[in-house]
């Protein structure tokens, strides 16, 4: 079988298809929107109620509509043309956005239209993930999710430092309106900037919900599959105990809170510093070989907080666990070998359901250890749960061999 060439596995080989292109442009926009929306519906909910705990669980509520929209509603990515269900789930999202900044909304119904707004994201994120098989070649897979993944941590954190500068100017609803607009904006991108291409599969009488079940059960019937699956859900699930533990740490250890933004920010600049010097300097056989060691590596610094480092120390460390973030790359690769092509829209809505909601579940987790341990030894604990969690999950010895 022939091997993909280095140039088809760059970033100049995803981008030059318009499609991709496109698809870029918008989810970059829509994540951006969306955290800046997070942010502002924290804010209104903490001025409305004076409850920490309520705003807090507007991060984890947000988390929740991914395994209901990703599971009971997954089979729609077959049944809808992608260009119409990215566009439609991004206009959806920009209208209930617009809602929130209604004058005097309750907040029991600003946290529903977060969950509508939740289950509309679960379901693009697999549409989207199954449109990118169709838009890129085969070798332009891995750097087009690549690109993908890097632009969601830049606007994670952009996003977040936005919302912050845009609440200082103008009031929560008002940073809605502005969300909803890149929500809407995101949309015309889509409908435009993308060819139209079939849905992967057609309606069979059967119920939406019951046709999503029985998709589940077939992506995870194999065993192969769900082995790829469960290491990509549950690595970041471990990994993300840092930052749900940034300000008990850092303040912990007398730093300031403008070194809860740095902290914040230590993990995603490493995973993009990762998956660009995967991408430039790695061939793809390369990057699948070393999946289990680079998942592995990960979560050795995390092991250091065992003697709670100083926080110079620390923001380093961080950096260089988000560097081994490059595990990704070869997962991807694998993910999509493994999948079949008539089910890789369906595997894609899966995948994006449990990635999220076991981050979600890996904040609420890192959270209570550190209520009964402390900060450091919960982030220690996360990284030698994690190690575990590679020993046994890591590929196989030559699966990673047989991709072209």
């Amino acid at each position: 079988m022939s091997r993909t060439s280095r140039g088809d596995a760059s970033y100049a080989a995803a981008l030059a298809g318009r499609d991709f292109r496109a698809i870029f442009a918008a989810s970059a926009v829509a994540i951006t929107g969306a955290v800046v929306s997070a942010v502002a519906l924290t804010v209104e909910v903490f001025e409305r109620t004076g409850s920490p705990l309520l705003s807090s669980l507007t991060f984890a509520l947000g988390f929740l509509p991914y395994v209901f929209g990703g599971t009971l509603l997954s089979g729609i990515v077959d049944r809808v043309p992608p260009r119409r269900l990215l566009a439609s789930c991004d206009l959806g999202s920009a209208g209930l956005l617009a809602a929130m900044a209604l004058p005097g909304m309750p907040v029991p119904a600003l946290l529903a239209l977060l969950v509508g707004t939740g289950t509309l994201t679960s379901i693009s994120s697999g549409a989207q993930g199954g449109l990118l098989r169709s838009v890129v070649p085969a070798g332009s897979y891995v750097p087009a999710r690549s690109l993908l993944r890097i632009s969601a941590q830049v606007a994670q954190v952009g996003g977040n430092a936005a919302g912050g500068a845009l609440l200082a100017a103008v009031s929560p609803p008002g940073v809605f309106l502005l969300s909803s607009a890149a929500l809407a904006a995101a949309a015309l991108i889509m409908r435009f900037g993308v060819a139209p291409h079939p849905a992967s599969g057609a309606a069979d009488g059967t119920s939406l919900v019951r046709d999503s079940v029985r998709g589940l059960r077939r992506v995870l019937a194999d065993a192969g599959l769900r082995r790829l699956l469960l290491l990509g859900w549950l690595v970041p699930m471990f990994a993300v105990a840092p930052e749900a533990l940034a300000a008990p740490y850092v303040v912990g250890q007398g730093g300031s809170p403008a070194l809860v933004g740095l902290w914040l920010a230590a993990l995603p600049v490493g995973i993009i510093a990762g998956d660009l010097l995967g991408v430039l300097g790695l061939s793809p056989h390369r990057q699948r070989s070393i999946v289990g060691l680079a998942a592995g590596a990960f979560f050795v610094p995390y092991l250091v907080f065992l003697v709670r480092p100083a926080i110079v120390v620390a923001l380093p460390l961080l950096a260089g666990a988000g560097l081994c973030g490059m595990y990704s790359l070869g997962l991807d690769a694998l993910v999509r070998q493994a999948a079949p092509e008539q089910l890789f829209a369906r595997t894609m809505a899966v995948n994006s359901a449990f990635l999220l909601t076991l981050q979600g579940l890996g904040f609420a987790l890192a959270g209570g250890a550190a209520q009964l341990v402390g900060p450091a030894w919960a982030i220690a604990g996360a990284g030698a749960c994690g190690l575990v969690t590679v020993m046994f999950l890591r590929p196989r010895a030559g699966s990673c061999c047989n991709l072209t």
